[in-house]
């Protein structure tokens, strides 16, 4: 099996793992870069991503635009990968997904979704907010274009994770499995976070220094991040897709 056909089946294990895990339903979506041609992602056609195959993926330039003759429907919200894959040559991997717990976080000012446990350290120290509203007016609250794309690129910055507000969510990473990784502890960090809200008191965050001390270091394809991924793939149903790097060296395209 070529490199390439290792990625494809990477984007689908992602698909099916982010649909068992609840971070996504019939919508949301996850992408990777071309790894030859980084003015170009992967993506599944519109199809729920719990039902994604390697048949779905087709190819997309940074203006959200197939490559090839494709007759099937697209993501409406494919834009979002598209302007983040422009805005930031460091990402590898972008997920867009409405995951329930995070949603209050986007639309109440009083808390900041910040992580308090050691796995939502890769939400990093800043969770920033993007309000459509603020230069699109009344808008269906989704991102159907480039402009609105670009914008929300904008406000993630340097970060791993912008809120949208009243929909969801954007996050990017150095490599799929990261994305994926960062994209299901994120809901469980807000759980956390909400929790803890309701017992009162002060809230203890994780300081800079422990969220640099849990990053550093940190490789896609370690012992410890790989038993996750293996778990998640065999929970949902997909694990016979897998491939490992030999000795737990970096895989060839995702890490």
């Amino acid at each position: 099996m070529s490199s390439f056909d290792v990625l494809i089946q990477d984007l689908v294990i992602a698909n099916r793992i982010l649909a068992k895990e609840d971070v996504v339903d019939a919508y949301g979506h996850v992408s990777v870069r071309h790894p030859d041609n980084p003015s170009r992602f992967l993506i599944a056609r519109s199809v729920a991503p719990e039902l994604v195959t390697t048949e779905d993926i087709v190819e997309l330039d940074l203006d959200g635009q197939p490559v090839r003759d494709e007759k099937r429907t697209l993501y409406l919200e494919r834009f979002i990968h598209a302007a983040i894959f422009e805005a930031r040559p460091d990402v590898t991997a972008v997920v867009h997904a409405h995951a329930e717990d995070t949603l209050a976080f986007g639309v109440a000012d009083a808390t900041k979704l910040r992580p308090v446990i050691h796995s939502g350290s890769f939400i990093g120290t800043e969770v920033p907010v993007w309000d459509i509203a603020d230069n699109f007016g009344d808008t269906n609250l989704l991102v159907t274009n480039m402009a609105q794309a670009s914008d929300l690129a904008k406000c993630l910055g340097r970060n791993s994770v912008a809120l949208m507000r009243g929909h969801g969510f954007a996050s990017a990473a150095p490599s799929l499995i990261e994305v994926v990784r960062l994209s299901v502890y994120l809901p469980r960090n807000a759980r956390a976070l909400m929790r803890a809200r309701h017992l009162g008191g002060e809230i203890k965050y994780l300081s800079p220094g422990e969220i640099e001390a849990r990053n550093r270091g940190y490789r896609p394809y370690s012992v410890e991040t790989w038993r996750a991924w293996e778990y998640w793939a065999n929970k949902a149903g997909c694990s016979h897709l897998l491939t490992r790097p030999e000795d737990g060296r970096a895989h060839p395209l995702t890490g």
